[in-house]
């Protein structure tokens, strides 16, 4: 980020605009909303920025810009349609520590001024930092289809309101807003309210009464365990959203993306938990401490899981330690890697004719490599998603392999599934031990025995040739098991 978006105070503020033209006028009818003292240096000027001048919202100065302008100025703005111009109040500001911005010249500017969604007091600013300004607007559109008109007296009274819970507790103060925003407000819209500030407050009057007869010992709320999905935010559900958001501690697991965990407040209290395979790994009782601890705070816990919570995530251990100490418990489910694999590869994870159960296997338990029943898992037409792996491929591989399973049965490793770097790599059974050391794969991998991508090879040979898998040897299939060069299909 090489822009860091804030907020200037602009009440009594000076602000100088140099220059009279076109875009000095843009630039103007965003200033005039704030309460600054505008000054407009320009010999000669657009008529509406006469016409502004004659209401008495600027004072227009037929000059150009000069050193002694300078004194007590917050910003300045330049056009760029006058480079002699341009060039002259450059050279009176770059001496300074005044920001300035050259309309339209990302390169010579030291601020540049977002796209702004006003309601006021609320204002949404977007900005990407000049590379894409059509794209802002864009954003600012679809914002502006979905904010209300009365967001801002909602605000406006909100702040107002602000006082008469000073005497309460944050924990008290977030639930009492929560309430407000996502419950209160919504049904006073609905109703036809939003726009009498009189409802507004009679409204908050009543849920803080109705809040205080509970007490603040009554503010505890359930511990939420939390499915982040296989990393792409846009795969958490709203409800998932919606409690990350909220929370006042965040519990997550190592694989949770910096994307995701981005969707939680600046304030809420961020706790690494996660086990890393064959390496360092937080105790579980630690674990259960930390929710524990937290949760009777009367905060609100998230316990963040990758993929889904209910899936090879410990989650009955945490739950039960939960109820032991006497916490309620709200489970959100979501995506699970595998899930997500088989949508990224365009298949179906249960076909009919050629398999009718899906199997989520892991491939170490508390003893070690997992023992399953192998001839199952062997027979033709068999499809799992193998979570934890990587590491025991040669050993998954070896017992298969041992227990009939054909040398060319298709297998996909999905590598990083949703993220921005994913890759898949189509292989067989035969040259999956070899593809995954050829390919130097690291991070989360998802092994889907019996299921390659739509439009891979091997899934080309099976369409051509009518059947589930090759019985022979195919070059399609020969190149990935014979002579270890997998087919990668990188996102």
């Amino acid at each position: 980020m090489q822009y860091f978006p804030i907020n200037i105070r602009l009440a009594g503020a000076r602000v100088a605009m140099i220059g009279g033209g076109e875009d000095v006028v843009a630039k103007l009818r965003l200033l005039l909303k704030t309460e600054a003292n505008i000054t407009v240096f320009a010999e000669q000027a657009n008529t509406m920025i006469m016409q502004w001048q004659d209401e008495g919202k600027l004072r227009l100065i037929s000059r150009p810009f000069s050193a002694e302008d300078r004194d007590s100025l917050s910003l300045a703005y330049l056009s760029g349609e006058d480079a002699a111009l341009c060039d002259a109040a450059l050279a009176l500001l770059a001496p300074t520590r005044i920001p300035y911005c050259v309309i339209d010249d990302l390169d010579r500017s030291r601020f540049i001024t977002p796209a702004i969604i006003d309601r006021d007091p609320v204002t949404v600013a977007i900005g990407t930092e000049g590379t894409a300004p059509m794209l802002a607007r864009r954003i600012k559109a679809m914002i502006e289809e979905t904010l209300p008109q009365h967001t801002g007296i909602m605000a406006r009274l909100a702040g107002q309101f602000r006082h008469r819970l000073a005497a309460f507790s944050g924990t008290f103060r977030r639930r009492f807003w929560g309430r407000f925003f996502d419950q209160l407000a919504p049904r006073l819209v609905a109703t036809g309210g939003a726009v009498t500030p009189a409802r507004w407050q009679a409204a908050m009057e009543t849920l803080l009464n109705d809040q205080s007869h509970l007490g603040e010992d009554d503010t505890t709320s359930p511990i939420a365990f939390v499915s982040a999905g296989p990393g792409d935010p846009d795969l958490m559900t709203v409800k998932a959203r919606k409690a990350l958001n909220m929370a006042d501690v965040v519990l997550y697991d190592r694989l949770v993306s910096p994307q995701i965990m981005e969707l939680a407040r600046r304030e809420a209290t961020r706790i690494e938990v996660g086990k890393t395979g064959y390496g360092h790994a937080m105790a579980q009782a630690e674990i259960n401490h930390l929710l524990i601890s937290h949760g009777k705070t009367g905060a609100k816990v998230v316990r963040l899981k990758s993929g889904d919570a209910g899936i090879y995530g410990r989650l009955d251990e945490e739950i039960k330690a939960c109820d032991d100490a006497g916490l309620s418990v709200l489970v959100i489910p979501g995506v699970t890697s595998a899930a997500a694999a088989a949508a990224e590869m365009g298949v179906s994870m249960t076909r009919r004719g050629r398999n009718s159960e899906l199997r989520y296997l892991t491939a170490r338990d508390v003893r070690g490599f997992a023992d399953y029943q192998w001839q199952d898992l062997a027979a033709t037409g068999s499809v799992a998603a193998i979570y934890m792996g990587l590491r025991a491929i040669p050993y998954l591989q070896g017992r298969l392999l041992m227990h009939g399973a054909d040398p060319a049965t298709p297998v996909t490793l999905a590598a990083r599934v949703s993220h921005p770097d994913q890759s898949l790599i189509a292989t067989t059974l035969e040259g999956v031990a070899r593809a995954a050391e050829a390919e130097h794969l690291s991070g989360p991998v998802v092994i889907m025995l019996g299921l390659s991508p739509h439009h891979s090879a091997v899934a080309t040979w099976v369409k051509a040739n009518g059947a589930e898998r090759p019985s022979l040897p195919h070059h399609a299939i020969t190149s990935a098991s014979t002579e270890a060069k997998p087919e990668r299909i990188s996102a």
